[in-house]
C-alpha cells in the first residue's frame, strides 16, 4: 500500500460525511457542558476514549472477517442505543460505501455496496469492510478512526466558536500521547470487546434533536 492512500482517507477532503457531524460537542455546549477549554480537552479524550472501545471492535472484526459483515451491523443497531447516534452512524456508513464506490473503482467495493442496500449500514462494521477492500492495512484503519474522532470534534469546536483554530491544533497535537496508547491496546479487540465508555456524552448527544438551533446533524 502507498502512504498516499492512507494520507488521502485522513484528509479532510475525503468525502465520508463525518464534517457534518459534531461527535455530541454541540449538544453538551448548548448544555453548558463545555464552558472552559479544560472541559474541552476533556470531551475529546473521552470521545476518542470512545470511539477506541465503541467503534475498534467491530472495525476489527469486520475488517478481519468480512463475511460476517451482517451479523456485526446487527450487533451495531443492538449496541447502538441513542437514536441519533444510530441515525449519524448508518448516514456515515452509506456515505463511506458510496465515496469508496466512486474513488476506487472495483467489484469488491460495488459487493460490499450490494451487501449494504440490505443492512442498516452503520459505519463501523463498514469501514473495516470497506478499507480492507482498497488493503488499507488494519492498524491503519484502527488509527484513521481515532484521529478522524479527535479532529472530528475539534474541528466542530471551531465551527461552534468554542475555540480558535491555534488552540484547537494545540490540542490535537497533545492528544498525540493518548491516541498512541489508545490504539495499541485497542489493536487486538472484537466485538465480544465492545463497551460504552462514555455515557454521559451518550446522554448528551441524545438530546441533539431537541436543541433549538442546531449547526450540526448530530
Amino acid at each position: 500500500m502507498s502512504d498516499w492512500l492512507a494520507w488521502q482517507v485522513v484528509d479532510s477532503a475525503f468525502p465520508t460525511g463525518t464534517f457534518a457531524h459534531s461527535w455530541g460537542l454541540e449538544a453538551a455546549w448548548q448544555q453548558g457542558e463545555i464552558e472552559t477549554p479544560g472541559a474541552l480537552e476533556a470531551f475529546v479524550r473521552a470521545s476518542v476514549q470512545q470511539a477506541a472501545h465503541a467503534s475498534i471492535p467491530l472495525v476489527n472484526a469486520a475488517y478481519r472477517d468480512p463475511c460476517r459483515l451482517e451479523t456485526f451491523d446487527e450487533l451495531a443497531e443492538a449496541f447502538l442505543l441513542n437514536a441519533v447516534a444510530n441515525r449519524a452512524s448508518r448516514i456515515q456508513g452509506r456515505t463511506l460505501v458510496t465515496t469508496a464506490c466512486r474513488v476506487w473503482r472495483s467489484e469488491s467495493l460495488a459487493a460490499v455496496a450490494r451487501r449494504a442496500q440490505s443492512l442498516c449500514a452503520h459505519v463501523a462494521p463498514l469501514t473495516g469492510v470497506t478499507f480492507r477492500a482498497i488493503d488499507l492495512p488494519l492498524s491503519t484503519v484502527q488509527r484513521v478512526i481515532l484521529y478522524a474522532t479527535v479532529r472530528g470534534v475539534l474541528s466542530a469546536a471551531v465551527r461552534l466558536g468554542i475555540v480558535g483554530s491555534y488552540e484547537a491544533q494545540r490540542m490535537q497535537y497533545a492528544c498525540g500521547p493518548t491516541l498512541d496508547s489508545l490504539a495499541a491496546r485497542c489493536a487486538d479487540l472484537d466485538e465480544k470487546d465492545l463497551v460504552q465508555t462514555a455515557p454521559v456524552i451518550d446522554l448528551l448527544q441524545a438530546g441533539h434533536d431537541r436543541l433549538y438551533s442546531r449547526l450540526f446533524q448530530s
